[in-house]
């Protein structure tokens, strides 16, 4: 069994508000909150990497669980925004932590990279111990704050989040995770080496709203859990009439699915791990029900994961 340890996040110190935004996409501030309901995010300074927002969510999160960076047997790092094509962040960030020689892999993945980082975590933590899982982006750099790329520029943050993946202890039990992935809709959404990011929005709801339901339909089913028996659904923060749909689709109350995409827009694979460490601050008694988290990104790739209560035997 792997368990969730901690976690933990970082937030850039400057907020674009939507009247910021609209001055420079052209788009009318409250249209922004109607079509996607954000109302801010957060910018990286000029002098700040992707690498220094992983570090700081990192050290969060392990100040949070009382581990030292010596006691991380692996880092696993997912960004699809490094300032060059390698090394990616990884690297940098265990160096910084002072993680003593051990490794540090790369996932380029966009918005579900985290999600997938975290099922690794969860096998690969029989093998490494406590393994750092972190997300962290830059995506007001890839994308043009200009009229010309406004549906795309109202939508994206910078920010990091991360959490620790024990084989021994923890809040909660990683129970499963089902990962998919679809590359004939690759282009849907991607960011070439020469070029800003290209998104087909219309492409990307209608298949997000389409199989993230059905992925958290099956994992729930499969361990016989009814969708209104979840005490919280955490989903990668894209948009939030994308979270409204796939609440009804599920099944569950909408006020079961955290979001706080109005505060950081969407911030690609940091959303996810930031939006969990910010419910978990708001939440720390011990869990007594299903918790679900669960992205959709790039590739395409999707996937959901379930964590449970402990139980008396793990406790």
């Amino acid at each position: 069994m792997a368990y969730l340890r901690a976690l933990g996040g970082y937030l850039p110190a400057r907020v674009v508000d939507n009247a910021e935004m609209g001055v420079m996409t052209g788009a009318d501030p409250a249209w922004i909150k109607q079509a996607t309901g954000i109302e801010q995010r957060r910018f990286a300074a000029p002098g700040e990497t992707v690498a220094d927002l992983g570090l700081r969510a990192a050290q969060d999160c392990l100040e949070a669980a009382g581990v030292s960076a010596r006691e991380v047997g692996l880092a696993i790092v997912a960004s699809g925004t490094g300032e060059r094509r390698f090394p990616g962040p990884a690297t940098a960030i265990a160096a910084a932590l002072g993680m003593a020689g051990a490794p540090a892999i790369d996932l380029p993945m966009a918005s579900a990279g985290a999600l997938f980082g975290l099922a690794l975590a969860a096998n690969l933590c029989r093998d490494y111990g406590n393994v750092l899982v972190i997300g962290a982006e830059i995506m007001s750099r890839v994308v043009p704050m200009e009229p010309a790329f406004r549906d795309a520029a109202i939508l994206f943050g910078d920010g990091a989040g991360a959490c620790l993946v024990s084989a021994e202890t923890g809040f909660a039990a990683i129970v499963d995770s089902i990962l998919c992935s679809d590359g004939d809709l690759a282009d849907a959404l991607r960011l070439d080496l020469d070029g800003p990011l290209h998104m087909d929005g219309r492409t990307v709801i209608l298949h997000a709203s389409r199989k993230l339901p059905r992925t958290i339909t099956e994992l729930l089913e499969r361990h016989g859990v009814r969708p209104e028996d979840v005490g919280a659904y955490i989903l990668h923060q894209a948009n939030l009439n994308l979270i409204v749909r796939v609440a009804r689709a599920v099944g569950a109350e909408e006020s079961r699915f955290f979001h706080n995409l109005e505060r950081y827009g969407n911030t690609s694979s940091a959303s996810l791990l930031i939006a969990a460490a910010e419910w978990r601050r708001a939440t720390p008694a011990e869990l007594t029900s299903p918790v679900v988290l669960a992205a959709f990104g790039a590739g395409l790739n999707w996937g959901a994961a379930l964590l449970g209560p402990l139980s008396r035997a793990s406790r």
